[in-house]
């Protein structure tokens, strides 16, 4: 058995998922085969350890969404931004309420009555503290090799009511739900929308996913990697440095950094006095599925 066909699935199904603390100690530590996907520049990038792998120059990318965070999660970060420079925040939550227990510099007791959630906090009108949802997915083409990726995204990608066609990622979970259809059993494209300045998805199904796909799915969702990908870790795996904390919030400069994936927190839109449109039916977003 060559080396090649080692790696490209010739090990037993016993051994495909194992893993040990030999290896993981001689190959220094198991974040080494951690997988995320950036949308940085409005372009996904593959990494892989914290190295960059893959670009694409697409405008889409096609995954099926497997695990998600229960919770929207947040994020502060100290000082001014640095091109090119990661660094890890001071002060972050896994449910938007209260900072974790861990946090370096807890900037209130609570997130509502932060200092950095309030508009202007950070630049222009912007908070200080953004959102992000955690995810887990695999890619379109790619599910029969088990590999799972997180995605955090930045919350223009998260909230809002989105149009036909062009729904960010609750509304299109929602529309999804209405519709009786699991996002687990669906191909997801994730498109960049081109009217938007900064980094933002939009989400519509593609297809749904097949008997042998769904089986293989099932298999990853409660799998560690999946696990990991969504769970709040207060910085990626990336070279991460640390900055001083801010020390006392209340006294705190306005803080300015902007995170290359982050953009400002969308604003409550006010009532509507019109009716609201209906809903369009999932076959409008999708077309005809092949069920042959």
């Amino acid at each position: 058995m060559s080396e090649m066909t080692l790696f490209k699935g010739g090990l037993p199904s016993y051994l495909k998922t194992a893993s040990d603390d030999a290896t993981n100690a001689l190959a220094g530590g198991e974040s080494l085969g951690s997988r995320r996907l950036s949308i940085k520049g409005s372009v996904f990038r593959e990494f892989i350890g914290g190295k960059e792998y893959r670009v694409s120059e697409e405008r889409s990318m096609n995954v099926v969404i497997i695990k998600a965070a229960p919770k929207v999660s947040r994020v502060f970060y100290s000082g001014s931004y640095v091109e090119g420079e990661t660094v890890s925040p001071v002060c972050w939550s896994s449910d938007s309420q209260r900072p974790d227990e861990k946090s370096k510099e807890k900037q209130s007791a609570t997130c509502l009555t932060c200092p950095q959630n309030i508009k202007g906090s950070g630049q222009g009108d912007s908070r200080a503290c953004r959102y992000q949802q955690r995810l887990a997915v695999v890619i379109d083409g790619e599910i029969d090799k088990g590999e799972v990726y997180q995605l955090v995204l930045p919350p223009t990608s998260v909230f809002g009511d989105g149009e036909k066609g062009k729904l960010p990622l609750q509304a299109y979970a929602r529309h999804l739900k209405n519709h009786g259809t699991p996002i687990t059993g669906v191909v997801t494209e994730m498109r960049f929308d081109t009217a938007s300045p900064t980094p933002k998805l939009i989400f519509k199904p593609v297809r749904p996913v097949t008997e042998e796909e769904f089986n293989e799915i099932q298999n990853l969702k409660d799998s560690q990697e999946a696990i990991n990908a969504i769970t709040m870790t207060v910085a990626q795996t990336d070279g991460v440095k640390d900055k001083p904390a801010v020390k006392n919030a209340l006294a705190a400069p306005k803080a300015e950094k902007v995170e290359a994936e982050e953009i400002e927190e969308p604003k409550k839109a006010p009532p509507k006095k019109a009716a609201v449109a209906a809903e369009p039916k999932l076959e409008d977003l999708v077309g005809e599925w092949d069920d042959a």
